[in-house]
């Protein structure tokens, strides 16, 4: 039997809800900011971690609190997941909706002393101001909306926090994974783009390490013996950025480049640190295999070469359903005179 529908509130109709809030939100930004959490400071982060679950269990949220482990070696902070099951369960037509933002910013510790929070007109300024303790914040303010206009014609809202974006999110990673599995939609509450654009698609990333290896020798008297693993990371530099162009949605760069001990030596040991971008997971496994054959053929004899995979991060790509979201979002943004475009 299909559950009773409610009517849906306009756009309209809840924005006088969220001009109500303006003042607490900028409050409650203040505090947020003046919290150091970046991403290798686990204190801090469980801070804002503490904040964000006592606001979730006051809107009705079971908040499970999650201890991920370290990225790099380093600690991190916790990895917080909030659930709130709505009215209309899935069957008859209820949506598993997920927001996910994240609590580490990329600022050292003291920043949020030596640059506290500030309005200036219009803009807001401190460190995490946006990126992403405005986000994160946003998040709680419209689910906060949503109680108060007795909006749950949903089958569940889950809120996801993280300890470790600003890092490549290594450790909180497969909490991320597990949480998103059967959701029909999830909305990163990201800063977007300057001129208010949202982003509906973003290239991946991953990170390499090549390490070569060569022969030591005395560069004047006995050089034959040596095999000079620079100069076949040399070629290695001019090969991986020769990639760039091959493929439209891919990007190489050859960012860092180390060898060698001593100019007397033949350079036995060198490394090159790469990173790739692209907007398809196929223009990714493109790259990555042009990597790893350049790499089978080392333009010096005698050495060789070993490629590791440092992170990944994949693509989000640019799909039908994504635009079918945006074109929702559009209309809602039409009811409240927003002209949103999508990047």
């Amino acid at each position: 039997m299909t559950a009773p529908t409610r009517q849906r509130p306009r756009a309209q109709d809840l924005l006088p809800l969220a001009r109500a809030r303006l003042d607490r939100f900028l409050s409650d930004l203040a505090g947020l900011v003046a919290i150091d959490s970046g991403s290798y400071s686990p204190a801090g982060v469980n801070l804002v971690a503490d904040w964000t679950a006592a606001r979730l269990s006051a809107l009705g949220f079971a908040v499970e609190r999650v201890a991920p482990g370290k990225a790099s070696g380093e600690r991190t902070g916790d990895v917080l997941i909030g659930r709130r099951t709505g009215r209309l369960a899935a069957r008859d037509g209820g949506r598993r909706i997920m927001l996910a933002a994240h609590m580490d910013t990329v600022f050292a510790d003291g920043t949020a002393a030596t640059r506290p929070f500030s309005l200036q007109g219009r803009l807001a300024h401190g460190p995490g101001v946006s990126d992403d303790k405005g986000g994160l914040l946003a998040g709680l303010t419209a689910l906060d909306i949503l109680a108060e206009a007795d909006v749950e014609e949903y089958a569940e809202i889950v809120f996801l926090a993280t300890p470790d974006e600003e890092i490549g999110s290594p450790a909180s990673r497969p909490v991320t994974e597990r949480t998103a599995r059967g959701a029909h939609f999830a909305l990163a509450l990201e800063c977007a783009r300057e001129n208010g654009d949202l982003v509906i698609a973003r290239k991946g990333v991953a990170d390499f390490l090549l390490t070569v290896t060569g022969r030591a020798a005395h560069s004047g008297i006995e050089p034959e013996r040596g095999a000079n693993a620079a100069l076949t990371a040399a070629h290695l530099v001019v090969a991986l950025q020769a990639l760039n162009g091959l493929w439209e949605d891919v990007t190489v760069n050859v960012g860092v480049v180390r060898a060698g001990t001593r100019t007397n030596i033949v350079c036995p040991e060198a490394e090159l640190r790469v990173e790739i971008r692209s907007a398809t997971t196929a223009g990714m496994t493109r790259a990555r295999a042009a990597i790893e054959e350049a790499a089978a053929r080392p333009a010096v004899a005698g050495t060789s070469v070993v490629v590791e995979q440092l992170d990944l991060c994949p693509p989000m790509e640019d799909t039908e359903v994504t635009h079918r979201m945006m074109a929702r979002a559009r209309s809602l943004g039409e009811e409240l005179g927003l002209v949103l475009g999508a990047t």
